[in-house]
């Protein structure tokens, strides 16, 4: 058998794993991985910047920041169903979509995907870049740009275990950063006199909501790629409240920071380095590393999910199931390239122009998660066919209709309500410029999806694993295996 289909168990430091399920002799870990993971993927200076955006565009302080909660408490529940999946699972998050769209209906959504991680992540590089020539005093802004894409590379390539320790890393480091910048924001402003300089609006506020919503659910495409490799006992509530719990705290707290520092009126947002860098005072080398050390943390989820996704894309048009790790070497490398290449190359204008649009792709995601959602928790009720995921001919067919169709009206229906840099509908001009896009996507698509899907899906009685592969030790390795067929057959 060949590498591109199988591949022996991973005993080295660099992650062999792509787009196949993680045997269970392969998993490994508990769920406070995933409060450090995303706590250190939050805690960083663009979730500040989301949280000023709040305030610019029209919020008052104490009202962006309760806007803030709600929105991260509403994203973050979504996105953290989608991380209980992994253990149960043990697939890329892309991978189980297939369920619900077939083997080839998934790729639908995976482009913009791919396009929305090369947009963060070409930012990201660039804030990056600009903290590691102030650390250490380069003149040519490419220095900084690509030393971070060098980092990116390195750690997205030895994957999931290093990816988790800079998580782990990155909390700690940001928990003390940005504790210290907000004692220091605490002595050089008057932070109270942010509080009621402008009226309450409903407007405001649900664009406050929308915006910490729309963040949480950006990570639902790969947030499940990262607890996969859980032992397939761990309970659905632990994972579930360890990435709730470390996405949502830390999102509010720099979001709230961001809050202050706009109503503040300090002149962050066109100078976010430099600004963090000035407040920090005798500390701000130390505030430069934070940043970075924050920015790789997410970067690495970007350039991590970003070649799963390419990965996902390709297998679905050959039923492959599994990629040599030369071909994972050059996916990796060739997104990290990518990203490194947009922001060398990119003006400050287009920059902030690309990322807006990456903004509006949020629209693809919020329908997208609510056919994911509703199916597996209420519809096939955690119970896959595994190796018909990777079989157009199988129990999930190439194209599934009606998850198309409830997809494609949940990208529509959002049109009249959406309010972005890039666009504003008349229903949300009426509204005085509320956005509820993503509250009306979610509700029509799970409405019109339920009833639909729970006549024509083909649920299988059981939970159906892949038959053992011996590269990937004996059977008794696999979580649920018992030797009978029942295990590759693909019909009811």
């Amino acid at each position: 058998m060949s590498s591109e289909t199988s591949t022996p168990v991973s005993t080295g430091p660099i992650e062999r794993r792509t787009i196949d399920m993680v045997p269970e002799d392969e998993r490994h870990g508990s769920p406070s991985s995933q409060f450090t993971l995303w706590f250190g993927a939050n805690m960083q200076i663009t979730a500040v910047v989301d949280g000023a955006l709040a305030v610019v565009f029209g919020a008052e302080a104490m009202a962006a920041i309760v806007g803030l909660l709600i929105g991260n408490i509403l994203g973050g529940i979504v996105m953290a169903l989608h991380s209980a999946q992994g253990p149960r699972l043990g697939l890329p998050q892309m991978i189980s979509s297939r369920v619900q769209f077939g083997v080839k209906g998934a790729a639908l959504p995976l482009l913009l995907v791919i396009l929305m991680y090369l947009g963060f992540a070409a930012t990201g590089t660039v804030l990056s870049g600009q903290a590691i020539n102030l650390m250490f005093g380069f003149s040519a802004p490419a220095a900084g740009i690509v030393i971070f894409g060098a980092l990116t590379a390195l750690v997205a390539v030895v994957g999931y275990r290093l990816i988790h320790t800079v998580g782990r890393i990155s909390t700690v480091i940001g928990i003390l950063g940005f504790g210290y910048l907000a004692w220091q924001l605490g002595h050089q402003y008057d932070v109270a006199s942010a509080f009621g300089q402008k009226p309450f609006t409903w407007a405001s506020f649900l664009t406050a909501v929308a915006l910490s919503a729309g963040w949480q659910m950006t990570f639902a495409p790969y947030v499940a790629d990262y607890s996969r490799y859980l032992p397939s006992k761990t309970s659905t509530a632990a994972t579930f409240w360890t990435t709730f719990g470390g996405s949502v705290i830390s999102a509010q707290l720099a979001m709230t920071f961001g809050a202050l520092v706009a109503a503040l009126g300090a002149n962050f947002v066109k100078n976010q380095v430099g600004f963090l860098g000035e407040l920090a005072g005798p500390l701000a080398v130390v505030i430069y590393l934070v940043i970075v050390t924050g920015k790789l943390t997410v970067n690495c989820l970007n350039a991590y999910g970003g070649f799963m996704t390419m990965l996902t894309t390709v297998s679905a048009f050959s039923d492959r199931r599994q990629f040599s790790p030369a071909v994972r070497l050059a996916y990796i490398l060739g997104f990290v390239l990518v990203t490194v290449l947009v922001a060398l190359l990119a003006s400050a204008n287009f920059l902030s122009t690309f990322k807006n649009f990456v903004l509006l792709l949020l629209t693809v995601f919020v329908p997208w998660s609510a056919v994911n959602l509703v199916d597996y928790y209420l519809i096939s009720k955690e119970k896959v066919d595994i190796p018909a995921l990777y079989d157009s001919r199988g129990r999930y067919g190439a194209y599934n209709g009606v998850a198309l169709f409830s997809y494609i009206l949940g990208i529509v229906v959002q049109i009249p309500f959406i309010n972005q840099a890039m666009y504003e509908g008349p229903l949300a001009k009426a509204m005085g410029g509320a956005d509820i896009s993503w509250i009306v996507s979610l509700a029509v698509t799970s409405l019109v999806y339920y009833p639909l899907a729970a006549r024509t899906m083909n649920v299988p009685r059981q939970m159906i694993y892949p038959a053992p592969d011996p590269a990937d030790g004996p059977p008794d390795t696999l979580p649920g295996y018992d030797g009978s067929l029942a295990h590759t057959r693909h019909a009811g």
